[in-house]
C-alpha cells in the first residue's frame, strides 16, 4: 500500500508540474517518455524476467499504430474503441511471434523476431494501397474528452496515467507467483517445468504482455500525431526499445523508467544531429552490455546496499518458532497401497536402449531405491516417470490416473516431484524464492487476480510463504532463506533442491543421486532427513550409488542393468543376489 501511495503521489506531482510547462517541445518530450516507458515495461517482462530475446518490437508498435489509423480513417470507428482494438490486435501478433519460441530459443529466437519486424517494416513501406507507404495515413482521429481532442498537456496527463496503471499492474503480477515463474524460465526451463510451471504457456504470456504494451504505445503515437507512415517503423526502433531495457536495468521494475527518462532526454538533446544520436545509442548499448550489465537500476541498487547493508528478513524472524512439519496434500486414492505403476516401459535413443520392458510398483509410504551400475538406465527411467522424456512403449499410472503422455508440469501438479542428478537450482534467486517456486502448482491465483492484486492473490501468496517457511525449517535451511541459492555450499544446494521438490506437496518424491558430492556426515544427515520425509507420508524413489545409505533406509530395492530389471525386493535379499553381484563386480553368476 505504501508503494501504491508513493507512485500515485509521484505521478500527481509530475502531472501538476507539467501544467506549468508552456513549451510544446518539453511537453512532447514528456509524452514520448511515457510512450517509451510503455514499450520498455512490456519488453522488460519478456527479456528481463522471462529471458526471451526479441528484435521485432517495431512490428508490434506498427500493429497498434496502423490498427487505430485504419479503423478511424477507413471504418469510422471511435478513437477510444480503436485504441482498445489496437491492444487486442497487438496481443494476437504477440501470440504469432511466440509460436516459434516453442521450438527455438536464444539467438535463433531473436532472428525469428527480427524477421517479423523486417516483414512488417517492408509491408507498411511497400503496401501503399492499404498502409499509405511513405506518404502514410492522415486524419487519424485523436482521443477526445467531452468531444474535444486532447491538448498536448492532456496527452501528457493521459500518458502518465497509463504509465502509472502499467507499473502498478505489472508490479502486482511480477512480485508474486507469475514473476517467479518468468524468472524460472530464464534460469532453467527443464527445472521450471519440473516444479510445475507450464513453460510454453508462460513464454506466450510474456510475448503477449510485451506486444500489448508496445502496440498501445504505437497507437498513442499515431493518435497524438494524427498521422503515421513507414518512417516510424524501422529496425532502429526495435534496437532502441531493447536499449531502454538494458540501459535502465533488465529484470528490475524500475529499469524501464530509468531507461526511458535518461535515453529520451539524451535523444531530445541530440535531436539536431541524427547521426550523432544513433552513434550515442550504439555506444550506450555497448556500455550497458559490458560495463553496466545490470543497468542503471543495478548500479543504484548496489550503491543503496552499501548504505543499508545486512538487511534481515522479517519473515525469517516470524517463523523461527514454527514446528518442523511438512505441508502435505490429502492422500488421494484412499487406502490404496500401490501409488505408482509402470508397466513395460521402453526407450531407445538410436542404437542405445536404456529401458527394456521395465516395470515398477511403488508402495505408498515406502522408500524405494533404484540402483545399478553407471549407464544402467536409472535416470532415463526417472525422466520417463516425470515426463521429461516420453516412453516409446509402456504405461505409467499414478493411482488410477494414466500420466504416460502428460507434460512435465502436469505430472508435478498431480503429485510427482523430483530432483536432478546434476543440480538444477535457480542460482540467482534466493533460497526462499527457489522453494516458493515449488509451490507454483499448489497456488490458486490466476493471471487476472494476480494482475489486479485481488485478495485471492494476496491470500495465496501469504499461505505459500507460510508453507515454504515451514519446509525451510524442516530441512534446516531457514537461516539461509534470503541467501542466493548459487552462493551456498554444495551440500546445502542439494538440500535446497530437495526443499523445492517438497514444496509442491508431492505424493511421490523422485530423487536422482541426492547424495552425490556429499561427505560422509552430510550423507548420514541426508539419510535421516529422508526417513523423516517418509514418516510424513511421502513415498520416495531414490537413485543412489551410496550402498550404505541405500541399505540403511530403503524398504524396497530395484536393480537395473543395461536397461533391464534384474532383481528387486528387500535390501538384504537384493544385496546377496548373484546377478546383482555380477552386475557390480563384473564376475560370472557362478563365481558370484
Amino acid at each position: 500500500m505504501r508503494h501504491l501511495i508513493g507512485v500515485v503521489a509521484l505521478v500527481a506531482i509530475l502531472a501538476f508540474a507539467a501544467s506549468f510547462i508552456q513549451n510544446e517541445f518539453y511537453l512532447r518530450t514528456l509524452f514520448m517518455i511515457c510512450v517509451y516507458y510503455l514499450c520498455a515495461a512490456g519488453m522488460n517482462v519478456l527479456l528481463g524476467y522471462a529471458g526471451q530475446k526479441s528484435l521485432g518490437q517495431a512490428g508490434l508498435f506498427a500493429a497498434g499504430a496502423y490498427t487505430v489509423a485504419l479503423l478511424t480513417t477507413l471504418y469510422g470507428l471511435g478513437p477510444w474503441t480503436s485504441l482498445l482494438v489496437a491492444c487486442v490486435v497487438s496481443g494476437v501478433f504477440g501470440v504469432l511471434i511466440a509460436v516459434p519460441s516453442l521450438r527455438v530459443k536464444g539467438p535463433s529466437l531473436a532472428m525469428v523476431t527480427l524477421a517479423f519486424g523486417i516483414v512488417v517494416e517492408k509491408l507498411v513501406a511497400e503496401g501503399s494501397d492499404i498502409f499509405g507507404g511513405a506518404m502514410g495515413i492522415y486524419a487519424i482521429q485523436p482521443l477526445t474528452f467531452a468531444g474535444v481532442p486532447f491538448t498536448t498537456l492532456q496527452w501528457v496527463w493521459f500518458g502518465l496515467a497509463l504509465c502509472l496503471a502499467t507499473h502498478v499492474l505489472l508490479r502486482n503480477l511480477l512480485v508474486g507467483r507469475f514473476g517467479r515463474a518468468f524468472l524460472s524460465l530464464q534460469a532453467d526451463e527443464i527445472a521450471a517445468g519440473a516444479v510445475g510451471v507450464p513453460v510454453y504457456r508462460y513464454k506466450v504470456l510474456a510475448f503477449v504482455i510485451a506486444a500489448v504494451t508496445c502496440g498501445l504505445a504505437g497507437a498513442l503515437v499515431a493518435q497524438q500525431n494524427q498521422y503515421i507512415n513507414s518512417d516510424f517503423i524501422n529496425f532502429n526502433l526495435s534496437i532502441f526499445i531493447l536499449l531502454l531495457v538494458l540501459f535502465g536495468g533488465s529484470g528490475s521494475l524500475y529499469g524501464p523508467l530509468l531507461g526511458s527518462v535518461s535515453l529520451v532526454i539524451i535523444g531530445a538533446l541530440l535531436a539536431r544531429w541524427t547521426w550523432l544520436e544513433h552513434f550515442v545509442n550504439g555506444a550506450l548499448l555497448l556500455f550497458a552490455l559490458f560495463a553496466m550489465p545490470k543497468g542503471l537500476a543495478g548500479l543504484l541498487g548496489s550503491l543503496g546496499a552499501r548504505f543499508n547493508p545486512g538487511r534481515s528478513s522479517a519473515a525469517t524472524k516470524v517463523v523461527s518458532d514454527l514446528q518442523p512439519k511438512l505441508p502435505t496434500r490429502n492422500a488421494e486414492g484412499g487406502a490404496a497401497t500401490t501409488l505408482l505403476t509402470a508397466d513395460n516401459l521402453n526407450k531407445a535413443f538410436g542404437g542405445v536402449v536404456p529401458a527394456k520392458d521395465v516395470s515398477l510398483r511403488l508402495t505408498r509410504g515406502h522408500i524405494h531405491a533404484l540402483i545399478g551400475p553407471n549407464g544402467a538406465g536409472k535416470s532415463t527411467l526417472i525422466n520417463m516417470l516425470t515426463g521429461v522424456i516420453r516412453a516409446d512403449r509402456g504405461a505409467i499410472k499414478l493411482l488410477d490416473d494414466d500420466i504416460t503422455q502428460r507434460k512435465v508440469h502436469d505430472i508435478c501438479a498431480r503429485g510427482v516431484a523430483r530432483t536432478f542428478q546434476n543440480l538444477r537450482l535457480f542460482q540467482d534467486l534466493s533460497v526462499r524464492a527457489n522453494v516458493l517456486l515449488g509451490q507454483h502448482s499448489r497456488m490458486k491465483n490466476g493471471f487476472f487476480s494476480s494482475l489486479f492484486g485481488l485478495p485471492l492473490a494476496k491470500r495465496e501468496e501469504a499461505r505459500a510463504l507460510m508453507k515454504v517457511n515451514a519446509i525451510l525449517q524442516f530441512t534446516e535451511l531457514l537461516q539461509h532463506a534470503d541467501t542466493s541459492a548459487g552462493s551456498l555450499a554444495y551440500g546445502l544446494q542439494r538440500r535446497v533442491e530437495l526443499a523445492r521438490a517438497l514444496a509442491s506437496e508431492p505424493q511421490l518424491l523422485l530423487l536422482d543421486e541426492p547424495a552425490a558430492g556429499l561427505n560422509p556426515q552430510e550423507t548420514a544427515e541426508l539419510g535421516q532427513l529422508l526417513v523423516r520425509i517418509r514418516n510424513e507420508g511421502i513415498t520416495i524413489l531414490l537413485i543412489e550409488h551410496h550402498m550404505d545409505l541405500v541399505m540403511a533406509i530403503s524398504d524396497h530395492v530395484v536393480v537395473l542393468d543395461y536397461g533391464q530389471k534384474i532383481a528387486e525386493g528387500a535390501p538384504e535379499k537384493v544385496q546377496s543376489d548373484p546377478r546383482v553381484m555380477e552386475a557390480y563386480l563384473g564376475t560370472t553368476v557362478e563365481a558370484a
